[in-house]
């Protein structure tokens, strides 16, 4: 991987965890740095769960990473809140 791509992975993993936090009823602990591993996580468990389709970019699928990164945002945040 190049660093290039890689730059491009964080950049679009920030990206879609931080919409994805802002569409989650509940918060991301961790700011930016929360917010681009909700999107690595989301990436990885969005196409698992809903299959690969929409847009591509950098290899994420976008509409099902999204909807990965949203699940990610949930669960994250009520453990957060729930150990706080």
């Amino acid at each position: 991987m190049s660093l290039i791509t890689f730059i491009l992975t964080a950049l679009i993993s920030l990206i879609i965890g931080t919409v994805a936090e802002k569409l989650s009823p509940v918060g991301m602990p961790g700011g930016w740095a929360g917010a681009i591993v909700a999107g690595f996580i989301g990436a990885w468990l969005g196409p698992l769960l809903f299959g690969v389709w929409g847009p591509m970019l950098v290899g994420f699928s976008l509409v099902p990473s999204l909807l990965g990164s949203i699940i990610v945002v949930i669960l994250a945040g009520v453990i957060a809140k729930i150990f706080d």
